[in-house]
Protein backbone atom coordinates (compact mmCIF):
# COMPACT_ATOMS: atom_id res chain seq x y z
CA UNK A 1 0.00 0.00 0.00
CA UNK A 2 1.27 3.45 -0.99
CA UNK A 3 0.01 6.62 0.70
CA UNK A 4 0.50 9.96 -1.10
CA UNK A 5 -0.56 13.23 0.51
CA UNK A 6 -1.41 16.31 -1.51
CA UNK A 7 -2.41 14.00 -4.35
CA UNK A 8 -5.08 16.12 -6.01
CA UNK A 9 -2.78 17.96 -8.39
CA UNK A 10 0.76 18.87 -9.40
CA UNK A 11 3.60 16.79 -7.99
CA UNK A 12 1.27 14.71 -5.82
CA UNK A 13 -0.76 13.59 -8.80
CA UNK A 14 2.36 12.94 -10.89
CA UNK A 15 3.84 10.87 -8.06
CA UNK A 16 0.66 8.84 -7.67
CA UNK A 17 0.63 8.11 -11.38
CA UNK A 18 4.32 7.13 -11.34
CA UNK A 19 3.82 4.71 -8.44
CA UNK A 20 0.64 3.22 -9.90
CA UNK A 21 0.88 -0.27 -11.37
CA UNK A 22 -1.26 -3.39 -11.51
CA UNK A 23 -1.53 -4.87 -8.03
CA UNK A 24 -0.60 -1.64 -6.25
CA UNK A 25 -3.06 -0.04 -3.84
CA UNK A 26 -2.78 3.73 -3.53
CA UNK A 27 -4.39 5.79 -0.80
CA UNK A 28 -4.65 9.37 -2.00
CA UNK A 29 -4.90 12.04 0.67
CA UNK A 30 -5.92 15.66 0.14
CA UNK A 31 -8.43 18.28 1.24
CA UNK A 32 -9.38 18.92 -2.40
CA UNK A 33 -11.25 16.80 -4.94
CA UNK A 34 -9.09 13.95 -6.24
CA UNK A 35 -11.34 12.45 -8.89
CA UNK A 36 -8.87 13.21 -11.72
CA UNK A 37 -6.00 11.54 -9.87
CA UNK A 38 -8.14 8.51 -9.01
CA UNK A 39 -9.10 8.08 -12.65
CA UNK A 40 -5.49 8.40 -13.81
CA UNK A 41 -4.22 5.90 -11.24
CA UNK A 42 -6.93 3.37 -11.99
CA UNK A 43 -6.17 3.77 -15.67
CA UNK A 44 -2.71 2.39 -14.92
CA UNK A 45 -4.17 -0.72 -13.33
CA UNK A 46 -3.77 0.23 -9.67
CA UNK A 47 -6.40 0.31 -6.97
CA UNK A 48 -7.04 3.84 -5.70
CA UNK A 49 -8.90 5.13 -2.67
CA UNK A 50 -9.29 8.88 -2.13
CA UNK A 51 -9.69 10.21 1.39
CA UNK A 52 -10.29 13.80 2.44
CA UNK A 53 -7.89 14.48 5.30
CA UNK A 54 -6.27 17.67 6.56
CA UNK A 55 -2.74 16.50 7.39
CA UNK A 56 -2.33 19.32 9.92
CA UNK A 57 -5.17 17.88 12.04
CA UNK A 58 -3.97 15.35 14.59
CA UNK A 59 -7.44 13.83 14.95
CA UNK A 60 -7.82 13.35 11.21
CA UNK A 61 -4.37 11.79 10.74
CA UNK A 62 -4.87 9.47 13.72
CA UNK A 63 -8.21 8.46 12.23
CA UNK A 64 -6.64 7.82 8.84
CA UNK A 65 -3.98 5.57 10.37
CA UNK A 66 -6.56 3.57 12.32
CA UNK A 67 -8.74 3.12 9.25
CA UNK A 68 -5.83 1.98 7.09
CA UNK A 69 -4.50 -0.36 9.75
CA UNK A 70 -7.87 -2.02 10.15
CA UNK A 71 -8.48 -2.37 6.42
CA UNK A 72 -5.04 -2.95 4.93
CA UNK A 73 -2.35 -3.10 7.60
CA UNK A 74 0.84 -1.04 7.40
CA UNK A 75 1.71 1.06 4.35
CA UNK A 76 4.74 0.06 2.33
CA UNK A 77 5.38 3.65 1.25
CA UNK A 78 4.41 7.07 2.57
CA UNK A 79 5.02 10.17 0.43
CA UNK A 80 4.53 13.38 2.40
CA UNK A 81 3.88 15.82 -0.42
CA UNK A 82 1.10 18.08 0.88
CA UNK A 83 2.31 21.65 1.18
CA UNK A 84 1.41 25.31 0.82
CA UNK A 85 3.39 28.36 -0.22
CA UNK A 86 3.62 31.87 1.21
CA UNK A 87 5.40 34.79 -0.45
CA UNK A 88 5.75 37.41 2.27
CA UNK A 89 8.55 39.45 3.75
CA UNK A 90 9.48 38.24 7.23
CA UNK A 91 8.50 41.53 8.87
CA UNK A 92 5.10 41.36 7.16
CA UNK A 93 4.37 37.71 8.01
CA UNK A 94 1.60 37.41 10.57
CA UNK A 95 1.70 34.78 13.27
CA UNK A 96 -1.41 33.21 11.78
CA UNK A 97 0.31 32.91 8.38
CA UNK A 98 3.41 31.44 10.03
CA UNK A 99 1.32 28.88 11.87
CA UNK A 100 -0.63 27.94 8.72
CA UNK A 101 2.51 27.20 6.70
CA UNK A 102 4.26 25.29 9.48
CA UNK A 103 1.07 23.32 10.22
CA UNK A 104 0.75 21.93 6.70
CA UNK A 105 4.40 21.74 5.64
CA UNK A 106 6.02 20.46 8.83
CA UNK A 107 3.45 19.39 11.43
CA UNK A 108 1.52 17.45 8.77
CA UNK A 109 4.50 15.31 7.75
CA UNK A 110 5.38 14.79 11.42
CA UNK A 111 1.88 13.53 12.20
CA UNK A 112 1.80 11.27 9.14
CA UNK A 113 5.25 9.91 9.95
CA UNK A 114 4.34 9.35 13.58
CA UNK A 115 1.07 7.55 12.90
CA UNK A 116 1.79 5.68 9.67
CA UNK A 117 5.45 5.22 10.52
CA UNK A 118 4.40 3.46 13.73
CA UNK A 119 2.57 0.89 11.60
CA UNK A 120 5.69 0.40 9.49
CA UNK A 121 7.84 0.01 12.60
CA UNK A 122 5.52 -2.64 14.00
CA UNK A 123 5.93 -4.59 10.76
CA UNK A 124 9.66 -3.85 10.52
CA UNK A 125 9.64 -2.45 6.98
CA UNK A 126 8.70 0.65 5.03
CA UNK A 127 9.89 3.70 3.15
CA UNK A 128 8.99 7.33 3.80
CA UNK A 129 9.77 10.09 1.30
CA UNK A 130 9.28 13.69 2.42
CA UNK A 131 8.98 16.41 -0.22
CA UNK A 132 11.19 19.26 0.95
CA UNK A 133 12.70 21.90 -1.38
CA UNK A 134 15.86 23.71 -2.40
CA UNK A 135 14.37 26.26 0.03
CA UNK A 136 15.15 23.71 2.73
CA UNK A 137 18.82 23.73 1.73
CA UNK A 138 19.28 27.41 0.92
CA UNK A 139 17.50 30.66 1.72
CA UNK A 140 15.08 32.27 -0.73
CA UNK A 141 14.09 35.82 0.17
CA UNK A 142 10.51 36.71 1.13
CA UNK A 143 9.68 33.17 2.21
CA UNK A 144 10.61 32.98 5.90
CA UNK A 145 7.78 30.65 6.90
CA UNK A 146 8.13 28.42 3.84
CA UNK A 147 11.93 28.20 4.15
CA UNK A 148 11.69 27.40 7.85
CA UNK A 149 9.13 24.67 7.21
CA UNK A 150 11.29 22.98 4.59
CA UNK A 151 14.50 23.29 6.64
CA UNK A 152 12.56 21.72 9.50
CA UNK A 153 11.28 18.94 7.27
CA UNK A 154 14.84 18.00 6.33
CA UNK A 155 15.73 18.00 10.02
CA UNK A 156 12.78 15.72 10.73
CA UNK A 157 13.84 13.45 7.86
CA UNK A 158 17.39 12.88 9.06
CA UNK A 159 16.27 12.46 12.67
CA UNK A 160 13.75 9.76 11.78
CA UNK A 161 16.31 8.10 9.51
CA UNK A 162 18.65 7.87 12.48
CA UNK A 163 15.94 6.57 14.82
CA UNK A 164 14.16 4.19 12.48
CA UNK A 165 16.73 2.92 9.98
CA UNK A 166 17.82 0.10 12.27
CA UNK A 167 14.20 -0.94 12.69
CA UNK A 168 13.53 -1.44 8.98
CA UNK A 169 12.03 1.94 8.04
CA UNK A 170 14.00 4.20 5.71
CA UNK A 171 13.28 7.95 5.69
CA UNK A 172 14.53 10.23 2.91
CA UNK A 173 13.64 13.55 1.33
CA UNK A 174 13.65 15.06 -2.13
CA UNK A 175 14.51 18.73 -2.51
CA UNK A 176 13.04 19.97 -5.78
CA UNK A 177 13.89 23.21 -7.46
CA UNK A 178 11.01 25.23 -8.87
CA UNK A 179 8.46 22.95 -10.54
CA UNK A 180 5.97 23.95 -13.21
CA UNK A 181 2.75 23.28 -11.27
CA UNK A 182 -0.39 25.11 -10.23
CA UNK A 183 1.45 26.36 -7.13
CA UNK A 184 4.11 27.98 -9.31
CA UNK A 185 1.46 29.59 -11.48
CA UNK A 186 -0.21 31.09 -8.41
CA UNK A 187 3.09 32.37 -7.03
CA UNK A 188 4.10 33.90 -10.37
CA UNK A 189 0.73 35.62 -10.63
CA UNK A 190 1.79 37.78 -7.67
CA UNK A 191 4.56 39.24 -9.85
CA UNK A 192 7.30 37.98 -7.53
CA UNK A 193 9.35 36.35 -10.29
CA UNK A 194 9.37 35.36 -13.96
CA UNK A 195 10.28 32.15 -15.75
CA UNK A 196 13.67 33.65 -16.69
CA UNK A 197 14.53 34.24 -13.04
CA UNK A 198 14.31 30.52 -12.35
CA UNK A 199 15.78 29.37 -15.65
CA UNK A 200 18.80 31.66 -15.27
CA UNK A 201 19.46 30.28 -11.76
CA UNK A 202 19.53 26.64 -12.84
CA UNK A 203 22.60 25.31 -14.69
CA UNK A 204 20.35 23.05 -16.76
CA UNK A 205 18.36 26.12 -17.80
CA UNK A 206 14.81 25.02 -17.06
CA UNK A 207 12.20 24.35 -14.41
CA UNK A 208 11.82 20.86 -13.01
CA UNK A 209 8.83 18.96 -14.30
CA UNK A 210 6.60 17.02 -11.91
CA UNK A 211 7.84 13.88 -13.64
CA UNK A 212 11.47 14.69 -12.85
CA UNK A 213 10.71 14.77 -9.15
CA UNK A 214 8.30 11.82 -9.23
CA UNK A 215 11.07 9.66 -10.69
CA UNK A 216 13.34 10.55 -7.75
CA UNK A 217 10.55 9.81 -5.28
CA UNK A 218 9.95 6.44 -6.92
CA UNK A 219 13.65 5.60 -6.63
CA UNK A 220 13.77 6.43 -2.92
CA UNK A 221 10.52 4.57 -2.29
CA UNK A 222 11.67 1.34 -3.94
CA UNK A 223 13.63 -1.01 -1.63
CA UNK A 224 14.89 -2.91 -4.63
CA UNK A 225 16.66 0.20 -5.95
CA UNK A 226 17.54 2.18 -2.82
CA UNK A 227 17.71 -0.40 -0.04
CA UNK A 228 20.75 1.21 1.64
CA UNK A 229 19.74 4.84 1.07
CA UNK A 230 18.58 6.40 4.32
CA UNK A 231 18.61 9.96 5.62
CA UNK A 232 19.29 11.60 2.26
CA UNK A 233 18.02 15.05 1.26
CA UNK A 234 18.28 14.61 -2.51
CA UNK A 235 18.32 17.80 -4.61
CA UNK A 236 16.28 17.45 -7.80
CA UNK A 237 17.08 20.92 -9.02
CA UNK A 238 19.14 20.84 -12.20
CA UNK A 239 22.25 21.83 -10.21
CA UNK A 240 20.77 24.87 -8.42
CA UNK A 241 22.33 24.29 -4.99
CA UNK A 242 25.61 23.04 -6.46
CA UNK A 243 26.31 26.17 -8.53
CA UNK A 244 27.84 29.19 -6.79
CA UNK A 245 28.39 31.05 -10.08
CA UNK A 246 27.00 34.52 -10.58
CA UNK A 247 24.31 34.78 -13.22
CA UNK A 248 26.43 36.10 -16.11
CA UNK A 249 29.04 33.39 -15.57
CA UNK A 250 26.37 30.68 -15.40
CA UNK A 251 24.81 31.86 -18.64
CA UNK A 252 28.20 32.15 -20.33
CA UNK A 253 29.04 28.58 -19.32
CA UNK A 254 26.00 27.30 -21.17
CA UNK A 255 27.16 28.78 -24.45
CA UNK A 256 30.68 27.37 -24.49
Amino acid sequence: MVVVTGAARGLGRSTAEKLAAPGVRLVLVDVADQSATVAAVRGRGATADAVQVDVSSEDQVVGLARTLAAAHGAPDVLVNNAGISLLRRAEETSLAQWHDVLAVNLTGPFLCCRELGALMLARGAGSIVNVASVAGLRAVADRAAYNASKHGLIGLTVTLAAEWGGRGVRVNAVCPGWIKTEMDEADQASGAYRDEDIENQVPMGRFASPGDVAEAIAFLADPAKSAFVNGVALPVDGGWVADASWTSLRLAARGR
